[in-house]
């Protein structure tokens, strides 16, 4: 198979030759026809994350070997089954969910693979969809997209069950109560979809882009803030008519998980999902005093995935905007990406799409 391949982290992705894999028991082969670039992405290609003070988490040292196809928002046609897999016939387009994990722990028999102690993320622990072929372990990883455009189906696979799973962990609310998503980035615009097609009102946007604050306002938020300067939580704050009780961070930087935490209202809740990375330091007493909550969402589980299919074949979740490009565009979209030059999400294409 073909892939545009991580060689050396932080240098030009490389197209390179690598066996086709066999599908083996219940693996199921399929062709890439589409893949998501996302901005996990460049934290793999670069090859670690910042954790603050000087910290950098090595994905080297976290098993994570090169060559490296990059890619894990991925719808395929399936070409080949394994001797046990069922469930789909060769020539079937799949979504593919791809923070599979062992397959045998508790988390994994209860299909919340993205909790899996030993996971083995398509895109990350093995080949992902920046390759012409990848392979998903078992049927329950693919969910068929039915008449959804299947360059926006792919965005479900990371960007939307990231944000619906991170959705979830706020809700109930009451639907004229303000949401506050940090970033209006491709989560951003599809953490909007999701809340409006859940029902909800009260949508706050905070990005220090202009036009990405523009983007957010189109796609349906109820308010943009200005998420530059030393007053940002008061912004938000007045934004809201008071502190807020539900606030998703999809940036996670030191700055931005600051001013989120200052504005919380009693018992109010911050999910943080973005990998920007850095450090934050909490005042203990009011975490107990005001009753707070700061909680990490990661990614998403099959069934989560599943859901929000279901949703968007309703017909009530409103496409992230995407820009198709051929697989060989692959880096040059990273860059993009890495430059903040991408007003939702760019997916690549196969020509035989």
């Amino acid at each position: 198979m073909r892939a545009w391949a991580v060689i050396e982290n932080g240098a030009p992705l490389q197209e390179i030759e690598l066996p086709t894999p066999e599908p083996k028991g219940t693996q199921i082969l399929l062709e890439t026809t589409h893949c998501g670039v996302c901005h996990s992405d460049l934290h793999i290609w670069d090859g670690g994350y910042d954790l603050g003070g000087g910290k950098v988490m090595s994905l080297k040292d976290r098993g994570v070997v090169l060559p490296l196809a990059m890619g894990h928002e991925i719808v395929g046609r399936v070409v080949k089954l394994g001797p046990e897999a069922t469930g789909v016939a060769v020539g079937d387009i799949r979504i593919v969910f791809p923070w599979v994990g062992c397959g045998t722990c508790a988390s994994c028999l209860a299909e919340e693979d993205n909790m899996c102690a030993n996971g083995r993320a398509l895109g990350v622990y093995q080949h992902g969809g920046y390759a012409t072929h990848v392979v998903a372990p078992h049927a329950r990883h693919l969910v068929d997209p039915g008449t959804l455009d299947p360059a926006v189906a792919a965005t479900y696979a990371c960007s939307g069950i990231t944000v619906y799973s991170a959705i979830k962990k706020v809700m109930p609310l009451p639907a004229d109560e303000a949401v506050v998503l940090v970033g209006a980035g491709g989560l951003g615009l599809n953490a909007i979809a999701v809340l409006k097609a859940l029902g909800h009102r009260n949508i706050i946007v905070v990005d220090i882009s202009p036009a990405k604050r523009e983007a957010a306002m189109a796609a349906g938020a109820s308010q943009t803030v200005d998420g530059v300067g030393e007053d940002v939580a008061a912004r938000i704050i007045a934004a809201a008519g008071g502190p807020v009780g539900a606030i998703i961070d999809l940036v996670n930087g030191t700055a931005t998980a600051r001013f989120s935490f200052n504005a919380l209202r009693k018992g109010g809740k911050l999910v943080q999902v973005g990998l920007f990375g850095g450090e934050l330091s909490l005042p203990l007493p009011l975490m107990a005093i005001r009753a707070l909550t700061v909680q990490g969402s990661y990614v998403g589980n099959p069934k989560e995935l599943r859901e929000l299919v279901a949703l968007a074949q309703a017909g009530t979740l409103q496409a992230l905007p995407v820009t198709e490009v051929a697989p060989a565009e692959a880096f040059d979209a990273l860059m993009r990406l890495r430059d903040g030059r991408v007003t939702g999400r760019i997916v690549l294409r196969a020509a035989a799409a």
